[in-house]
């Protein structure tokens, strides 16, 4: 996905996690990724740390550092998460 279209260099996710437990694979990308948490708790695994974060805390995932998060309920996990680069560059290792 390219967002750097017109020149922006910064992509978005809104992410709406409904399922307790959901939420994507341990993967990483060359550049910075920043969730800001909307609503709901999730664990966000940032390289070694474990992190339960929740609504009104923002999480910075420095380049190159395996990630991932889950949704802990009870209820949805909604973020926005924003890539530091004007395309997605993802690289799974799960």
């Amino acid at each position: 996905m390219q967002c750097g279209t017109y020149g922006s260099k910064s992509c978005l996710i809104f992410n709406y996690l409904q399922e307790i437990g959901g939420g994507p694979r341990l993967h990483m990308h060359p550049y910075c990724e920043i969730f800001i948490i909307r609503t709901g708790t999730g664990l966000f695994t940032v390289g070694d740390l474990q992190i339960e974060g929740s609504a009104g805390q923002i999480l910075i995932v420095p380049p190159n550092t395996p990630h991932k998060f889950t949704n802990l309920g009870p209820g949805p996990l909604e973020t926005t998460d924003i890539h530091e680069n004007g395309s997605f560059i993802t690289d799974w290792l799960e």
